[in-house]
């Protein structure tokens, strides 16, 4: 009876395994099923250079944010291009942004670096999902580093190797992210604080950034899937 009763929970958990391995990203730069792709594997289609910052942004007056924006996505085009499907960056210039905003969302990234790299993820146009060396940091990549009041570093070391590929989830309801890194839970839940204005909650809307910080970067496999309102309050109330 025991047998049968382990062979019966086997298949259950099987099955489970299944259905979330079903979501996952596969082939390159094809979204999963209920995902689009920010990243066609192309082109930069979809994205724009960074202007400013949130608050310097919202002061700009509209012909003033189109004159920065024509410079900053003539920076982009400069510096970030398309190599064989995947996303790199040069080293040099700023963060690529989305073309729009996005609210509650869960998110899909895969990333490469080089030794001694360092780069991130904004949500919201608000830094960051770290991402760096884990020789050089010892705890690793995934956590919120610039949170002040609330937990800023991962629960544990997920990163593969420098030159490998590594792969994010993210999950941002409200002002509350969660990060698996390498499908380990590294971030559960967290909230993440406003690095540019302290005083203030995180921005309900805003861009997805890929942050650098002078190093050759490779992203690939950029799927988001936006959460309506209903779901993100029934996951809120789960926690």
């Amino acid at each position: 009876m025991r047998f049968f009763s382990l062979l019966i929970l086997s298949s259950i958990l099987t099955g489970m395994v299944g259905v979330a391995l079903a979501a996952e990203p596969g082939e390159n730069n094809v979204p999963p099923p209920g995902f689009v792709a920010l990243f066609n594997g192309k082109d930069l289609t979809g994205w724009k250079g960074l202007v400013g910052n949130p608050v310097t942004r919202a002061k700009m007056s509209p012909e003033e944010l189109a004159k920065a924006q024509e410079i900053a996505d003539q920076r982009m085009r400069e510096h970030w291009h398309v190599e064989d499907g995947v996303l790199v960056f040069d080293g040099k210039g700023d963060n690529l942004c989305t073309a729009r905003d996005y609210g509650d969302f869960e998110l899909w990234v895969d990333w490469k670096i080089l030794p001694h790299g360092d780069s991130g993820i904004y949500l919201r146009g608000c830094p960051q999902v770290q991402i760096w060396d884990a020789n050089d940091h010892p705890e690793g990549s995934g956590g919120l580093y610039n949170n002040q009041k609330h937990p800023n570093k991962p629960l544990k070391r997920a990163d593969k190797p420098i030159g490998e590929w590594n792969r994010f989830r993210i999950r941002m309801i409200g002002d509350r992210v969660s990060v698996w890194l390498n499908g380990e839970l590294v971030v559960d839940n967290v909230v993440m604080e406003n690095y540019w204005e302290r005083d203030k909650p995180i921005y309900r809307t805003g861009p997805i950034e890929l942050q650098n910080h002078g190093n050759k970067l490779y992203f690939r496999n950029i799927f988001i899937r936006e959460i309506p309102p209903e779901e993100a309050q029934q996951q809120a109330g789960a926690h």
